[in-house]
């Protein structure tokens, strides 16, 4: 879409925010319509390794997080990146209750390789290895674990992720090369990092 178009398209939703934030129900509805597609396509790239036809598609885990979203606080919404930040770790939750209840926790694949090493949030093994992720994620500090959540789950960009967390992007990027160095010796102890090569800029999610 041509750039001129982008200021109105988030100044659209910043103002359907703040009238969600007040309990209009039907801003949060136009809301969701209007980032629909940023979110089915996050939501696509996590299910992207269901090879037996998921049991659970994109559209459906994407209403899945509307319900969920619904339910939860908006003040928490202070404005489009914070959104997708809350979206995030929605989407998180959401697939890490799938797994368990799948009980797929398996190691191993090129999981580590597609997803932490090029900073694209896109999984070739799908909800086989959220569980996996989510015991490594243990073993970083909270930030750490912020900065995957938003990147691997929400698919935002750096400069994004330091405006919620309230710190510099440098910071973030240093942060999420750590993170993603300690991940990578968690699931792969005898493999060392060399693999892992500096992350370009995550896919935009939130040029809604």
């Amino acid at each position: 879409m041509p750039r001129a178009h982008e200021g109105d398209r988030a100044g659209e939703v910043t103002r359907l925010l703040r009238a969600a934030r007040t309990g209009d129900r039907d801003a949060f509805d136009a809301l969701f319509t209007r980032v629909y597609a940023e979110l089915r396509a996050v939501a696509a790239r996590q299910l992207r390794g269901e090879r037996d036809g998921g049991a659970l598609r994109p559209t459906e885990l994407v209403n899945e997080l509307y319900l969920k979203l619904a339910g939860s606080p908006a003040g928490e919404w202070e404005d489009r990146a914070h959104f997708y930040g809350v979206a995030a770790r929605a989407m998180r939750q959401l697939l890490v209750d799938l797994a368990r209840r799948r009980d797929a926790v398996k190691r191993g694949g090129g999981w580590i390789m597609t997803t932490l090493g090029d900073g694209t949030a896109s999984t070739d093994a799908g909800l086989e290895e959220v569980l996996a992720l989510e015991d490594a994620l243990a073993g970083l500090d909270e930030r750490q674990r912020q900065i995957v959540e938003y990147r691997f789950y929400g698919g935002m960009p750096e400069q994004e992720i330091a405006r919620v967390l309230g710190t510099s992007t440098r910071t973030v990027q240093r942060e999420w090369t750590k993170a993603r160095a300690w991940i990578y010796r968690a699931l792969y102890p005898d493999s060392g990092t060399a693999g892992l090569a500096p992350a370009p800029a995550a896919p935009r999610a939130g040029s809604a």
